[in-house]
């Protein structure tokens, strides 16, 4: 059986956390495609979005993780195409209640507005939680 794949992106503001955020999935195991960005020059946000979106879509990965200044702008980007429920997370609860509650298959994270040590968190919290279906289930397939 082949790893899970995920898949990152992030702008010119979330390159470092997500670099950081890249060395602890592959050492939980995971095989890692990495979109970019890789450096400070400014980027436009929803270009990393829709290439992670569509990674997605295509059964490239099955798990994504967006970072950008906010969280705001990139995880309004994902959520514009089908299939993707990405979750801006600041804390573990919202972590744990996006994978819970919503089925959340990308987690989004604000390099500016979340410290590395609680991005970390999220992000142990989200890949550890399972969907917990049952009366979620019927609300999740009413988001398309």
């Amino acid at each position: 059986m082949s790893k899970k794949t995920i898949v990152l992106a992030s702008d010119h503001a979330g390159y470092e956390l997500k670099d950081s955020l890249k060395e602890d999935v592959i050492a939980l195991g995971y095989d890692v495609l990495d979109l970019g960005t890789n450096g400070p020059d400014s980027v436009d946000y929803p270009d990393f979005g829709t290439a992670l979106a569509k990674a997605i879509q295509n059964g490239d990965a099955e798990t994504g993780i967006l970072v950008c200044g906010s969280g705001i702008g990139i995880s309004i980007a994902a959520n514009r195409h089908a299939g993707i429920r990405a979750a801006l997370c600041h804390d573990e609860t919202l972590a744990r209640l996006s994978r819970e509650h919503n089925d959340a298959n990308v987690l989004v994270l604000g390099a500016r507005t979340t410290g590395i040590e609680v991005a970390k968190a999220c992000l142990n919290t989200f890949l550890n939680t399972e969907f917990a279906g049952g009366r979620h289930q019927r609300r999740v397939e009413k988001l398309g």
